[in-house]
């Protein structure tokens, strides 16, 4: 079985006909397996060790996409649903075009299977910001 990140069908489709040159925050929600998949390099750690070496794999792309996270956190109990994520980060993206870029480039793809190897579920959100428009 190959590990790879199951994009839903049309959701990049879907968010390219969005403005592509608007900025966009990317709300990524993780949930570590308690051992990384076996076979794609990082075998024998937790899935938060696997996550980290994608991390770091993934910093390379950030001057070319500029994924920057603005922040990390753990999360804890859910207050309203039954959601349970280990940790919660906002990626910002300079553009929405930089993040759609980024998931069609062929070495990005060769590095995300490191990711789902290392995660029992995750979710990527993709939120543009609103309060400033309000204010507007």
């Amino acid at each position: 079985m190959i590990a790879s990140i199951n994009v839903e069908e049309g959701s990049l489709e879907l968010m390219a006909k969005g403005n592509l040159d608007e900025p966009v925050i990317m709300l990524n929600l993780l949930k570590y397996l308690d051992k990384a998949k076996f076979g794609y390099g990082v075998d024998g750690l937790t899935g938060k060790e696997a996550y980290q070496v994608y991390g770091k794999k993934f910093a390379r792309f950030q001057p070319i996409y500029g994924g920057e996270p603005i922040w990390m956190g753990r999360s804890h109990n859910s207050i309203i649903g039954k959601d349970d994520w280990d940790i919660t980060i906002l990626v910002r993206y300079p553009k929405r075009k930089n993040f759609i870029d980024m998931f069609n480039d062929s070495e990005y793809k060769a590095i995300a299977p490191i990711r789902a190897a290392a995660l029992k579920d995750s979710r990527i959100i993709e939120m543009t910001q609103l309060l400033h428009k309000l204010i507007d």
